[in-house]
Order: structure tokens, then C-alpha cells, then sequence
């Protein structure tokens, strides 16, 4: 069989383990597509996506589309003639892009599809309190997220995991399921079989989060509450009302105070500070004021005075 040629397609530091595990082995990556420069950070200065500087440190041509159906994009990505695409963490793609290899493009999905289909897979897995989640590779098809499934792998999620300790440990796991994938598909020994039909109202889904979807509910019972905070830490963040501006909270945990209000603070000034739930209460431990840095809730206490009967909103 002829040796596969591969392009990569990619964005975030998720996409860098699965790029650098296929180097590693010796496959031929032809070229990396990736998003062009973008302004981030507060100074909103121009810098590469993390995709882009791994690829230039391995010298490989790199490719960056503000259009995929541009004429320019089309020309340049054919004449690397790729057996194979891959793409992790990407833009969804044209089907005159995913068609274009002889062998299809196979995507890598945070997910045990066809669970927690869109763009944001594991902060939901969190926020719904799942004790378990995986990666899925497939091919993709017309359809976002709902393509033949290559291969599976399962990561179980701790009660303490956050959505940035997940991520960290999924962008690994999911590395090894490509270059497993990658090799069977060279080897020819890879099956493919559909995603499971699951009914409507079972199915979850994972949709692109907004900072108006991350203000907490303090009317909620206090797991819920816990299980939205750690989905959404570190980034973007769940973030409450506290003295008329926005406040994250980033890390809790739950305590067995049940005589408080939604969202009514109680704290010794010093060392902690409790906010009521539906049920129990949550203990805030990290959180970051609008503005500041984040702080551990004993710095946080002694720049701020709880005044009687603050409620969050």
C-alpha cells in the first residue's frame, strides 16, 4: 500500500498532541491548515493560533483560509495531493474540502458521539455532572458531528475535574486515538459503523457557549451549581452578580449549610464565604472580581467587607 500523505487541519493547543504524535511516527504531514492570526488577549494584539507555531516548528507548510471555498484555498490544498485528512478542532468544513482525499478526512471529536455533538463537548459533559466522557474518531460526512464512527476511546471525569483539567487529559487520550486510527486506516484494517439512533430527548448536546449562557442560577440546588462552575472553569468562566459588578466564581465546593437564601452570602470575614443554593450552600474558594486577578477567597476577604444581607444575582 502506498505510503499515506496527510494534511492537518487544526486550531487550539487541543489539536497540538495529535499533530506532534504523528510526526513523532513518521507520517508524512504535507501541510497544516489552521486560522489565520487573530487579536487576543486584553491587548488584542495579532498573534498565530498554537496549531500555527507548532507546524512552523517543525518547518511544515502552513496554510490559513479566511475563505474555505476560495478558489486560492481549493488549488493550494489540492496540490498537496493528501491520501488522508485529519482534523482536530476545526472549522466545519465544505464538503468540496472533506471529500477532496481519496480516503475521506477523519475528525476527532471530545465526545462519546453520538453524545454531546457541537462545539463545546466537554464543558456540557460537566455541567450535566457526567461521570464519564471520551473521544471519537470518524469520518466526516454532510452532517456536523454525525459521521461513521472509526474508534472509541473512554475517560472517566472525577468530581474535582474541571473543564480545563478534562480538556488537558482528552487532548492526550485523543492523540493516541488518531495515531490508532491513522495507522489502521493505513494498514487497511479499520471498520467503520454509524452512530448509535438515540431518541430525541435523551440525546445532549454540546453548543458553543456565550457569556450571557455562564451567569449562574443561585435558585438551583447547589450540585447543579457546583457542576456549572467546574464546566465552565477556567475558561469562560461562570460569573455572578456581586456589589453591581461581574464577579467569576471559579472553584467550590459544596457544605452542609441549608438556613440561607439563593444567593445569600454568609462568611467569617477571614476565611470563608458561603452563598445559599436551593438546597445546602457552596463555598466559594476561588474567584476572580472584574478587573483583577484571580485570588483564593482569604485574599479575596481581606480587600472586601460582606455587608449585611448582600445577595448575589
Amino acid at each position: 500500500m502506498p505510503k499515506l500523505r496527510l494534511v492537518f487541519m487544526g486550531t487550539p493547543d487541543f489539536a497540538i498532541p495529535s499533530l506532534e504524535i504523528l510526526l513523532n511516527y513518521g507520517y508524512d504531514v504535507a501541510a497544516v491548515v489552521t486560522a489565520p492570526d487573530k487579536p487576543q488577549g486584553r491587548g488584542k494584539s495579532i498573534k498565530p493560533s498554537p496549531i500555527k507555531l507548532a507546524a512552523a516548528a517543525h518547518n511544515l507548510p502552513i496554510l490559513e483560509p479566511n475563505n474555505l471555498k476560495s478558489l486560492d484555498f481549493l488549488t493550494t490544498l489540492r496540490s498537496y495531493q493528501a491520501s488522508l485528512q485529519v482534523v482536530v478542532a476545526f472549522r466545519v468544513l465544505p464538503q468540496v474540502v472533506w471529500s477532496m482525499p481519496i480516503l475521506g478526512t477523519l475528525n476527532l471529536h471530545a465526545s462519546l458521539l453520538p453524545q454531546y455533538r457541537g462545539a463545546a463537548p466537554i464543558n456540557w459533559a460537566i455541567i450535566h455532572g457526567e461521570r464519564e466522557t471520551g473521544v471519537t474518531t470518524f469520518f466526516i460526512e454532510e452532517a456536523i458531528d454525525t459521521g461513521h464512527i472509526l474508534l472509541q476511546a473512554k475517560e472517566p471525569i472525577d468530581k474535582h475535574d474541571t473543564a480545563g483539567t478534562l480538556y488537558e487529559r482528552l487532548k492526550h487520550r485523543g492523540a493516541q486515538l488518531v495515531l490508532k486510527t491513522v495507522q489502521a486506516i493505513e494498514q487497511g484494517t479499520y471498520t467503520t459503523h454509524p452512530q448509535p439512533s438515540i431518541p430525541a430527548n435523551l440525546l445532549k448536546k454540546a453548543p458553543k457557549i456565550y457569556r450571557q449562557d455562564c451567569q449562574i442560577n443561585w435558585r438551583q440546588g447547589a450540585t447543579s451549581i457546583r457542576n456549572f462552575i467546574r464546566g465552565l472553569s477556567p475558561r469562560p468562566g461562570a460569573w455572578t452578580i456581586l456589589d453591581g459588578k461581574e464577579t467569576k466564581i471559579l472553584k467550590t465546593s459544596q457544605v452542609a449549610v441549608t438556613d440561607l437564601g439563593p444567593g445569600v452570602l454568609r462568611s467569617d470575614g477571614q476565611h470563608y464565604l458561603y452563598v445559599g443554593t436551593q438546597r445546602e450552600a457552596i463555598a466559594i474558594e476561588q474567584l476572580q472580581p472584574a478587573g483583577k486577578k484571580l485570588m483564593d477567597i482569604q485574599a479575596f476577604l481581606r480587600g472586601y467587607q460582606i455587608k449585611l444581607n448582600t445577595k448575589l444575582q
